[in-house]
């Protein structure tokens, strides 16, 4: 079963043929993508962004094609899946669960394609009519409240019912006592400014003590959540803090698949679970870590960072999700050109994404845009001072 078997009868995509990469440039970070081909003339597309290493990403993407993809049938998703996983020694972690992510973005994307259906209707239909999202990356100029105010409301003005910030700065640990007032100052405007949702970006990066003091600081401004106030290495003390907390407790971003995410379930860390689809497996896994997260009773609030391929695949992926919330976008930040490259992904109208009409994800890459705006390998650190203007290096 950790082979590609070319001797079973072949599904109506016929079989992989070929595996190819491509890499966009923009203001904030290069997009990464990866496109299948089948030799019945097919293609499906997914995203494989890394912040940082899009270079591995790709590389690994390629690799992953000669030793797991060619000659395989796109419709045996879960056998792809463990090959890649398995048959990789994968083991987890990010640039391999990023790579597995997209693989299986492309496999759904060219069976809805061979069906004539929207990848949708291959897990599990929809149990709603639209997406309801929220906007992050829009608070990009002075880490002042009365400028966060004001892009909150023009953020709102679009017709966004919901956004995330982080108002914490380059905070790491603890917060000095002006570092902290001047956090919750901005909360305390962006609350006074806008009457929707606002969710707290923490970002993984505090230490107990100043996580539980934030959870009292905050409690004053109805906080939808406090997003992943403490690092993952301190897994175990994530249901401490629940406990304490006023308000809802997300995270799970970082995870890579259901074995990574299994001592968030152990542990009852969260509220809210965070898969990203480029991430934590692709459609085949983050429709099962929806079930166990559903089993807990905790809620599905995708996190997406990437373009709007990710976007448009994350909205197919949880409309058929009983237990989802809402859906994280940064594609309202995005130059013009990103839309240009990836033609047919879905927009988002009064802060909601419609139902997607067209076979698999709707995509398709635009080779030439591409060209146009190459990858620039630039970087920027959240732990540095004015990390929030996002300017790369």
């Amino acid at each position: 079963m950790l082979t590609v078997d070319t001797t079973r009868p072949v599904g109506p995509a016929g079989r992989v043929s070929r595996v190819e990469t491509l890499a966009l440039g923009t203001a904030w970070r290069d997009f990464s993508y990866v496109r299948v081909h089948t030799d019945e003339g097919l293609s499906g597309v997914g995203e494989i962004t890394h912040p940082y290493r899009g270079r591995e990403t790709a590389a690994l993407a390629e690799a992953m094609a000669s030793r797991h993809l060619i000659g395989a049938d796109p419709f045996d998703v879960e056998e792809i899946w463990l090959r890649m996983y398995q048959g990789d020694f994968l083991r987890g972690g990010d640039v391999g669960g990023i790579v597995v992510s997209g693989i299986d973005q492309a496999l759904h994307d060219i069976m809805g394609k061979a069906l004539g259906v929207p990848a949708y209707r291959l897990t599990g239909g929809a149990c709603r009519d639209r997406i309801r999202v929220y906007a992050n990356g829009w608070y990009t100029g002075d880490r002042e409240p009365g400028e966060f105010a004001a892009r909150a409301k023009d953020v709102v003005a679009r017709g966004y019912t919901a956004l995330k910030f982080d108002p914490f700065g380059a905070g790491l640990g603890e917060l000095s006592r002006a570092e902290l007032r001047r956090s919750i100052d901005i909360v305390a405007a962006v609350r006074e400014a806008v009457d929707v949702d606002i969710f707290i970006e923490g970002h993984a990066r505090f230490a107990m003590p100043t996580a539980t003091r934030l959870l009292r600081e905050l409690e004053p401004y109805d906080v939808g959540w406090f997003e992943e106030p403490l690092p993952w290495t301190h897994i175990e003390r994530y249901a401490e803090l629940r406990r304490r907390a006023p308000m809802p407790i997300s995270g799970g971003e970082h995870f890579h698949n259901r074995y990574e995410y299994a001592r968030l379930f152990a542990t009852g860390a969260v509220d809210i679970i965070q898969p990203d689809l480029s991430m934590a497996g692709g459609f085949t896994e983050v429709r099962k870590l929806a079930a166990q997260a559903e089993v807990h009773a905790m809620l599905v609030a995708p996190h997406n960072s990437n373009s709007p391929v990710c976007t448009t695949a994350s909205v197919h992926a949880t409309l058929g999700m009983p237990n989802f919330t809402i859906l994280e976008t940064f594609d309202g930040m995005l130059e013009d050109h990103v839309f240009q490259a990836v033609r047919g992904a879905l927009p988002v109208v009064d802060g909601h994404i419609g139902l997607p009409t067209r076979p698999g994800l709707g995509i398709e890459l635009v080779d030439e845009v591409f060209a146009e705006h190459p990858p620039s390998g630039g970087f920027w650190n959240m732990f540095a001072e004015g990390w929030e203007k996002r300017n790369r290096t």
